[in-house]
């Protein structure tokens, strides 16, 4: 599988020199099948662009996978330009959890007075399945979600093509227990081995003190969960709106001075827009 980000911010974009080399759009991961299916993990901002790419490509099917229905997750949807063209067919994959529906939900993004074209105009075909536990496949892939530590609940992903393990939890708080969410070691084990852990890593633990239940990791702890786990490489996600660049690089090299202090072979870095990795 290809694994593409397009987006690696959490909250909010952000723009500006200090944020150029990480990017500034909020979550969404492009998944390349072997058979080159398409499967996106969240809207948040950064699908505007990966939606120009794939009307380049004449691509007219995608699986779109959600963990949560936060803004900063689902913002970028009226934006996804295939959408509004004939032929288009989307496969929505999630857990609504209490909020209704996924339909209902991801039509609240084109509603008045904040959008200025309605849901039910667009000329995409939609379905929708709900996942909230059980594993599913899509063509090669087999999916399998695991509940997040999160304020209103969420899902992380697990997805294996040929023996070939992504693991994407993202909006995950480590060291408090939400409602729904699960143990430091419950996340261990669903990570083991995995070819490419991304992990949402927001907080330095000054941060922390004061956004405690907020729903986010501190990077030692993230960092923590990718070496007990076994995994290969590990990349720090949903990067913190106000992180710049240097105080991101900052995090990387602490974290790499740790893992080379405990003599471990994990390969780490932080997410960035445009980055691409083949497993």
């Amino acid at each position: 599988m290809v694994i593409k980000c397009w987006g690696a911010r959490g909250s909010i974009p952000v723009s500006g020199r200090e944020y150029l080399k990480y990017g500034g759009d909020t979550t969404c991961i492009e998944i390349r099948t072997k058979n080159g299916e398409i499967i996106i993990i969240d809207t948040g901002s950064g699908i505007r662009e990966l939606g120009k790419k794939v009307l380049i490509e004449k691509r007219t099917k995608f699986n779109i996978l959600f963990t949560h229905f936060h803004w900063d997750h689902i913002m970028g949807f009226p934006f996804f330009r295939p959408i509004y063209n004939e032929g288009t067919k989307i496969d929505f994959y999630g857990c609504a959890f209490s909020e209704g529906s996924i339909e209902q939900i991801i039509s609240k993004t084109m509603v008045s007075p904040h959008f200025p074209v309605n849901f039910n105009e667009v000329k995409a075909a939609f379905s929708y399945t709900a996942v909230c536990s059980a594993s599913f496949q899509i063509d090669s892939i087999t999916v399998t979600p695991i509940m997040l530590s999160h304020p209103n609940m969420g899902l992380g992903y697990k997805l294996i093509e040929d023996g070939k393990t992504f693991v994407f939890i993202t909006d995950n708080e480590l060291t408090y227990k939400h409602p729904g969410g699960l143990t430091f070691e419950e996340y261990r084990v669903f990570s083991t081995n995995a070819d490419l852990l991304l992990h949402d890593s927001e907080y330095v633990a000054e941060e922390y003190e004061a956004k405690r239940t907020w729903g986010h990791s501190i990077y030692n702890d993230t960092l923590r969960l990718a070496m007990e786990s076994g995994a290969k490489s590990f990349g720090l996600f949903h990067h913190n709106q106000n992180r710049t660049d240097d105080a991101q690089d900052a995090i990387v090299d602490d974290c790499q001075r740790i893992i080379a202090k405990t003599g471990s072979p994990l390969n780490c870095f932080a997410a960035y827009q445009g980055m691409e990795i083949t497993l």
